[in-house]
């Protein structure tokens, strides 16, 4: 299981940076970093949502929370060097496909600018051992085959949210062979597909507007029933960046490019996982196919994350069921005001025991 494959206690007293830390992701990351006992600095700007993980769950307890934007080197050079990490995290991003359509320049901005700051913060410290960018399985040249796309396939994502991280991804590749041939700092990404989890309030997502939806006692709209996605609980993907992260620092040979996606069984067209959400959400939910004639997103996109079991023996822990019984969790409790934080630890132990 991808839990036993490494320690958390080895996060204990660690100096960590992480990026994009108001975010859904970001939120879910630093609470257990948090739990670990790592020192832990996030910079980012404002929460991206109304309302936030971020502010419901009061991440910015119990660690740095630094508010700029990574567009600005100079202010992310002032926290970093603050901060003097050991280990950095980088998920800031502009992270919605729709809205890189809309918002082009400021998407290559953030997901590429962005990148060259946080690793030019990297490159001038004398504090860092391992360094992991965030990308997403959306990176590869979509040839909308059957079969999950492996490390070294070709990088060329579609759209503007989607080509900019495959030109993040060829940005750490260029500092890592410029900058840490060495093996001084060990350098890795990570391909992670779709992920859901209580929360996530994006737009543009099919489980937040399942779950608007059902907080509204409304339909559910589905643009793209067909759309095959490989979906995962978002502590899946978060626990094997804080392993890989880990395995780089205690030995540099670690150092790579990794997808980290859920089994075949869980890559579901969207309306399948719709109607899963609506009968574990019961209370007569109901959903509608219209389509609204959005720009391009691609149909079918599957991982092959065999590097990742056999370099580290992981495995996912939650099937597509149990993600979606943990939202559903989530959500009720968010809906009733009760403890969000408590449900989050439940749900991180429950993890980590599985």
């Amino acid at each position: 299981m991808q839990t036993k494959c490494f320690d958390l206690d080895f996060y204990r007293g660690k100096r960590v940076f992480v990026t994009g830390h108001t975010g859904f992701k970001g939120s879910w990351l630093c609470q257990i970093l948090k739990r670990a006992g790592a020192e832990v600095t996030g910079y980012s700007t404002e929460a991206p949502t109304t309302p936030s993980l971020f502010e419901t769950a009061k991440i910015a307890e119990g660690m740095t929370s630094v508010i700029g934007d990574i567009r600005d080197f100079d202010a992310l050079k002032k926290a970093f060097d603050a901060a003097r990490p050991e280990i950095v995290l980088h998920l800031a991003a502009q992270p919605i496909v729709r809205e890189s359509y809309r918002e082009p320049v400021y998407t290559y901005e953030t997901n590429v600018m962005g990148t060259v700051h946080i690793l030019e913060c990297v490159r001038l410290s004398d504090t860092v051992r391992s360094f992991l960018n965030v990308t997403t399985d959306k990176v590869y040249e979509n040839k909308e085959w059957e079969w999950g796309y492996r490390e070294n396939e070709p990088l060329d994502g579609y759209d503007p949210y989607s080509n900019s991280k495959s030109c993040s991804e060829l940005v750490t590749h260029s500092y890592k062979n410029s900058f840490f041939a060495d093996g001084h700092v060990a350098i890795s990404t990570a391909r992670a597909g779709n992920v859901i989890g209580g929360g996530d309030f994006a737009a543009d997502r099919i489980i937040p507007d399942c779950v608007r939806a059902a907080l509204a006692g409304q339909e559910i709209v589905v643009r793209n029933p067909y759309s095959t996605r490989p979906y995962q609980h978002v502590l899946e993907p978060l626990f094997a960046y804080l392993m890989i992260a880990q395995r780089q620092y205690e030995n540099g040979k670690y150092a790579g490019y990794y997808n980290v996606g859920p089994d075949d069984a869980d890559c579901f067209a969207t309306g399948k996982l719709v109607e899963l959400f609506t009968s574990t959400w019961g209370e007569g939910l109901r959903c509608v196919i219209r389509s609204d004639n959005g720009p391009h997103e691609a149909n079918f996109l599957k991982l092959d994350c065999s590097k990742l079991k056999s370099t580290f023996g992981w495995r996912p822990t939650w099937n597509l069921a149990d993600a979606i019984q943990r939202v559903v969790e989530w959500t009720r409790i968010y809906r009733d005001q009760g403890d969000i934080v408590a449900v989050m630890n439940q749900q991180i132990d429950a993890f980590l025991s599985h």
